[in-house]
């Protein structure tokens, strides 16, 4: 019995091996345009990692069916021979399973006007992460869209399948999202919580929390909600009013989700969510329009028809707010030594009337807006929509424009300049 199990299990095991030989580098496999591409550093970053793991493997499929024709092979129990190929396939499994994450990222790159949008995106991402300071290394990052809600962020570093690190962040990005300012909120939150994983954000600020938090069932939220509303603040103070106005069209949901409340929820609810970013908004951005977007809100759902329970709820929460916000504009990360977190942020090219003042002079001199960086744009385009000085349609073919030649920038072509307003 255990000689012709070994031998079907060698037979498996070479199986296993043809399939492993037949996995194709990406470069050989995905075809995309130029201006797809997300670039030379994140590609070798990709196929290395793979590589490696496809090497790690066939040396494990190799040792098996070498073990399988040892002495100790030969002489082992059939449990004991099925437990180490089912180790070996599992391991297996795994590297299929992290060929198929990138796989999903990469293939959209091959589709019509799809691939140069993800490719700007990774350029408005990378400027999203970068900041002055050299606090973090600027860690490769790549996105693509997916059908659902939620964005979300498989971050570098963390575990892919099978324990070993991932070697880029892939950003999730909703399909809903690719509108307008809407891009710009989502993109730069998920970027957020990378940039906080990297400065130890979410750990600091708890134990900031833990030291200042006052009585009451609030400060327990404002606990659990840290690392979104972290992400959060990381938007607003890129994008100004944009992150607001893009968060607002996210959580634009019937009544009953909007004010459902869970202390398990990592995510603040939705109605607070944006109370949150308004007021966020208007400590950092001082302007008459948080209390006309506030306004906006209420109207769309009013605290009037909320139950007693949760209006207590809501109530403790929008009394506590004032002095979370304080304590989170004066948080100072670890890693930044003495200096505040805001101090990461461009703050005052953000203030509104710096925006609407860049918005005038793109409107006089349209090249002007193709050298600035995503964060900028995204954030002048959103206040002009909220001033009502920008429509829907409009912004849509500007961003339209700027993608094509973001996605030049990112892949690396010369002359995108000239390419994309062509």
């Amino acid at each position: 019995m255990s000689a012709a199990l070994n031998a079907y299990l060698d037979q498996e095991a070479s199986a296993l091996l043809s399939r492993l030989e037949a996995v194709l580098p990406f470069s050989k496999t995905m075809p995309m345009v130029m201006a797809s591409s997300p670039g030379h550093a994140i590609l070798h970053a990709i196929e290395e990692h793979l590589r490696v793991q496809r090497e790690l493997q066939r040396q494990r499929i190799v040792g098996f069916r070498q073990w399988l024709h040892s002495q100790a092979g030969r002489v082992a129990k059939p449990t004991v021979v099925q437990r180490q190929f089912t180790v070996v396939k599992l391991r297996f499994n795994a590297v299929l399973d992290q060929l198929d994450i990138f796989a999903d990222v990469l293939t959209q790159r091959g589709e019509y006007r799809h691939g140069v949008w993800m490719s700007a995106l990774d350029f408005a991402a990378k400027d999203a992460l970068r900041k002055p300071g050299g606090y973090y290394e600027l860690l490769p990052m790549i996105c693509y869209l997916e059908r659902g809600h939620g964005a979300a962020i498989r971050r570098a570093r963390t575990r892919l399948p099978g324990g070993v690190a991932n070697p880029v962040s892939i950003v999730r990005v909703p399909r809903e999202r690719m509108v307008g300012g809407g891009i710009a909120s989502s993109l730069f939150h998920e970027v957020g919580h990378q940039g906080a994983a990297q400065l130890d954000l979410v750990n600091n600020f708890g134990e900031v929390l833990q030291a200042q938090r006052q009585a009451g069932q609030a400060w327990d939220f404002w606990m659990r909600w840290r690392s979104e509303i972290l992400a959060d603040f990381w938007a607003l103070a890129q994008l100004g009013v944009t992150a607001t106005t893009g968060l607002m069209l996210v959580v634009l949901l019937p009544r009953a989700f909007v004010f459902r409340i869970n202390m398990d929820a990592p995510h603040p609810f939705p109605w607070m969510r944006v109370q949150i970013s308004c007021h966020l908004g208007e400590m950092l951005f001082p302007d008459p329009q948080w209390q006309r977007i506030r306004e906006r809100w209420e109207a769309m759902y009013p605290l009037s028809s909320v139950n007693p329970a949760e209006r207590q709820i809501v109530e403790g929460l929008m009394e506590s707010l004032p002095d979370f916000a304080q304590t989170l504009l004066a948080f100072r990360p670890q890693a930044m030594g003495d200096k505040p977190l805001v101090d990461l942020f461009p703050l005052a090219a953000r203030q509104p009337a710096r925006l609407r003042r860049r918005f005038r002079q793109w409107q006089q001199h349209p090249p002007a807006m193709y050298s600035r960086p995503p964060g900028e744009v995204f954030a002048v385009f959103g206040q002009a929509r909220e001033d009502g000085a920008l429509g829907a349609a409009n912004e849509a073919e500007l961003l339209k424009r700027l993608f094509t030649h973001w996605a030049l920038e990112n892949s690396g072509i010369g002359r995108a300049d000239a390419l994309s307003k062509s």
